[in-house]
């Protein structure tokens, strides 16, 4: 019994000595970081923990796994101020920092979720966990990722397997001696529990229809929380949103009559048009407008005087070009001439 108890003693102690380093790895990265990736690690195999591992470390962004109590108790010890008689206190008593922004971070540790703690290169670090997937068959009772089509054609399997069709409502024929689907079905929806039928018919034709991968939940930036969503928005969004604003602006400020920076390019060119309005049906002229009130008055001479310039244009062009040296005609006469004169006197003869 002594042996047993200090067993369990002995075990006690590790786990608590394991949470005491897990939470000492987890305040460094708090300290560190601004940023983190909340990504959800379902159906992520170790290999592909390990290749994702090696390839965000250049960027200088770290994985942190553990479970979710493990994890929300280390926030919450590194929000809480230390107190005397605490493992930690010595360690945190002149480090400590007020981080009630931390709070909401303790609310999206959810599930199988792990922490990427990032620089400012969020937006390349997402782009490289997209990168390492994995392709894996159906599973009994785990729901579906995504919605799973069978497409219409020869199965390879004989008549005999017509059974799990039929359990499917899976419309089939025999075409030579083997089970054919006449059109394309659905059997899976995205959120539906994998049954039995479903994992073996996908099993014996060989279809692998769920990819893996870890996937972005969320973003923690220095308190702000946002979706995965607006990483993927380019600078070319960006300014496609801002010009289409500036242009509301502009529209508002032109309507209302109130000069703003975006609107004055605006208010110049419509002051300009009045002005060139107003020296149509006067004497007055100025530099700006003098060629276009000519253009009002006259516009048969500049719509002539266009294409004349385009012809002289065109004669310059043909004049640089050099012109082709024609081939000298060759006279081929007598060639054959003298054979028919001879040929003629031979038959008189």
């Amino acid at each position: 019994y002594k042996l047993k108890a200090m067993g369990k003693k002995s075990q006690v102690s590790i786990k608590k000595t394991k949470k005491q380093e897990h939470w000492g790895k987890l305040w460094k990265l708090l300290d560190e970081h601004t940023k983190i990736l909340i990504v959800n690690c379902n159906n992520v195999g170790s290999r592909q923990f390990q290749d994702i591992r090696q390839a965000i470390r250049p960027l200088g962004a770290t994985i942190l796994m553990g479970k979710n109590t493990m994890i929300k108790a280390g926030i919450l010890r590194k929000m809480r101020e230390p107190e005397e008689g605490e493992f930690d206190y010595e360690a945190r008593k002149d480090t400590y920092k007020s981080m009630p922004e931390l709070e909401r971070l303790i609310g999206l540790c959810k599930g199988n979720t792990g922490l990427i703690f990032c620089q400012d290169n969020i937006a390349e670090v997402k782009n490289v966990l997209s990168e390492f997937t994995r392709q894996k068959g159906a599973k009994v009772g785990v729901e579906a990722p995504d919605d799973v089509w069978i497409p219409a054609g020869s199965t390879g399997l004989d008549p005999k397997q017509t059974g799990f069709f039929q359990a499917l409502n899976i419309p089939t024929k025999i075409v030579k001696t083997q089970i054919e689907i006449q059109q394309d079905v659905k059997i899976l929806t995205a959120g539906q529990k994998i049954g039995a039928s479903e994992c073996a018919l996908l099993d014996k034709l060989n279809i692998k229809p769920f990819i893996y991968k870890m996937k972005v939940l969320s973003v923690y930036d220095d308190g702000s929380v946002f979706g995965a969503e607006v990483l993927d928005i380019s600078d070319e969004d960006i300014l496609q949103k801002f010009m289409k604003g500036c242009n509301n602006i502009a529209a508002l400020s032109m309507e209302a009559g109130y000069p703003t920076k975006v609107s004055v390019a605006h208010s110049v060119m419509r002051g300009f048009k009045q002005l060139v309005a107003s020296i149509l049906d006067t004497d007055y002229e100025f530099e700006k407008g003098k060629k276009l009130k000519e253009m009002a008055l006259n516009p048969e001479a500049f719509a002539v005087a266009a294409p004349t310039e385009a012809k002289k244009e065109e004669v310059k062009e043909e004049v640089a070009e050099e012109p082709e040296k024609e081939e000298a005609d060759v006279d081929v006469g007598g060639l054959f001439g003298d054979e028919e004169e001879e040929w003629q006197t031979s038959t008189v003869l």
